[in-house]
């Protein structure tokens, strides 16, 4: 009774503001543009944007809806520009539940009444947001804190409203052929997945002190500690930070802020998270940043909020960066294959129309001069294109494209004459001579050492087995006739590894690590190749 309540709310909401307007354009069946015509709120007149009105229903609606509104912001892939420009507009901002309940919550999360595990606990909270709530205190080692604590009960409501938002995304993928087009269930279950990573405050903890580590030692980022023994599935403490939030470009100006370092602090940042660490803070809004002013000259973020974070397998790091030196060379064609290869498109795909529909929307992007060149439109756009080609999602680079968008709007909101190419370019230049050049090499045979060390005692019955099976095929040919085996190749190469591996087993970390022991890593490489050979 209480959901069927919920619904005809939500109905009652989208009537009000006029949502069926959305509709307009798409292929409905009679009945459904019967109902629409006889809406009784079909003849109000709203001034307002369709994108305005959409943001005000999902606000009225409640927080859960205002989060899923902000997950589709990012979803540029799917969504008409004014829509989404007007979603990044919705505010997290919801009342704040009693404090006595907050320490509840603390209490049977820590198992210790709050007085005993903090000297200072303030009743008074720091912030407010549909998940979570925010407290400043003291440890009793006289370390500053704040303590996150999840909302009661929200995980229930989470769940309740998703159902309905899954029921609606069904009837539109029946509905229509267009809306279908939307992948609405698919939205739905990547905003589960997100606000569901979001309740697991010891997800967020191990979140953060990764993140932390990787910048253990940056003077670009600074990630406040974790304090693990106070924090629990619902319960976050981590190190209090104090700097000027980001979005505060006058204040930042005023204290002598180097505003061109910062904003090229922050491009420098997103590419070494994406490349370097294969890890990156993928909720990276005004709201999440602050700034640490100690330095005027070289100024450093502070981040906020782990709740969401990307990650890369090393293969969409190397498609990733050979896709983006491909277009800054404007090599269509290269983009259109590392497309294929990657298995971002179907492989069945034509690269010459993959690529004819790439150049025509990058040519007029390139255009302009390339300072104004937005990396993060241009990477929406191809992201756009592909998908007419049947793309599928990929998670990850959702996530990629949306922190993009918001470095790159942070960054020319603080200079406006950024120039993220020129920021970028050579970073990934150097990435790329990094992992396949010499000392890529040398990097990926030293951690491979080990691995080939304990298997060496295998190797002799590996050749043994594959000399029989050849010895049979030859004793045996089939009807068919087949290719001549190679297989005084593929014994001389398996014999070359033995070799190599014989040569230098115990030693082989150590030689590699001082780069030494390079006869053993041409046997190895001759070995492979002769075994590789078809």
């Amino acid at each position: 009774m209480q959901q069927l309540r919920r619904l005809f709310r939500i109905l009652w909401v989208i009537g009000r503001y006029r949502l069926d307007d959305l509709l307009q354009g798409l292929e409905l069946p009679w009945y459904l543009r019967l109902l629409r015509a006889l809406s009784p709120w079909r003849f109000s007149n709203s001034q307002r944007s369709r994108g305005e009105r959409l943001r005000l229903a999902l606000e009225e609606l409640g927080p859960i809806f205002v989060k899923f509104g902000q997950l589709l912001s990012t979803r540029r892939d799917l969504l008409p520009d004014d829509i989404a420009d007007e979603l990044v507009k919705l505010q997290d901002q919801v009342p704040p539940f009693c404090t006595a309940e907050a320490q509840r919550i603390i209490e049977q999360e820590l198992g210790q009444p709050v007085d005993q595990l903090f000297a200072r606990f303030d009743t008074k909270e720091l912030a407010s947001a549909s998940v979570a709530q925010v407290h400043s205190a003291q440890l009793h080692s006289g370390e500053e804190v704040v303590v996150k604590v999840v909302r009661p009960n929200i995980e229930q409501v989470i769940r309740k409203d998703i159902k309905l938002l899954y029921l609606m995304a069904q009837l539109i993928s029946r509905l229509s052929d267009d809306g279908r087009r939307l992948r609405p269930v698919e939205v739905v279950s990547d905003y589960e997945h997100t606000i569901m990573d979001e309740l697991d405050m010891q997800l967020e903890a191990a979140n953060a002190s990764a993140l932390r580590r990787n910048f253990e030692s940056s003077k670009q980022l600074y990630v406040p500690e974790v304090h693990w023994s106070y924090c629990a599935q619902r319960v976050l403490t981590l190190e209090r930070i104090y700097g000027v939030p980001i979005g505060d470009v006058e204040r930042l100006k005023e204290l002598g802020i180097d505003m061109k370092t910062l904003a090229e602090y922050g491009v420098e940042i997103f590419f070494t998270q994406v490349f370097r660490d294969a890890f990156f803070h993928a909720d990276m809004h005004p709201g999440n940043i602050f700034v640490d002013i100690a330095d005027p000259k070289n100024p450093r973020y502070i981040a906020l909020d782990f709740g969401i974070v990307g990650s890369l397998n090393p293969d969409d790091q190397s498609y990733l960066a050979r896709n983006l030196l491909a277009f800054f060379k404007q090599d269509y064609r290269r983009v259109a294959q590392l497309h294929i290869d990657s298995g971002w498109v179907p492989a069945e795909t034509r690269v010459n129309e993959l690529e004819a529909a790439i150049r025509g929307v990058c040519e007029p992007i390139f255009a302009k001069p390339l300072s104004e060149i937005s990396f993060g439109q241009l990477l929406l756009k191809l992201f756009q294109t592909a998908r007419r080609f049947d793309m599928e999602v990929q998670p990850q680079l959702v996530l990629l494209e949306k922190t993009l968008l918001n470095i790159e709007g942070l960054g020319r909101q603080l200079y406006p004459e950024l120039d993220l190419w020129q920021t970028a370019y050579p970073y990934l230049e150097r990435w790329m001579k990094q992992r396949i050049g010499p000392r890529g090499l040398l990097r990926a045979l030293r951690e491979q050492a080990p691995e080939w060390a304990e298997q060496a005692p295998h190797v002799p019955q590996l050749i043994f087995n594959l000399l029989q099976e050849q010895n049979r095929a030859i004793q045996h040919p089939p009807a068919q006739p087949v290719q001549k085996p190679r297989w005084p190749g593929k014994a001389l190469g398996a014999g070359a590894i033995i070799g190599a591996l014989l040569s230098a087993s115990p030693q082989l970390p150590q030689l590699l690590s001082n780069g030494s022991g390079w006869q053993s890593i041409a046997l190895l490489a001759i070995g492979f190749y002769l075994i590789a050979v078809k």
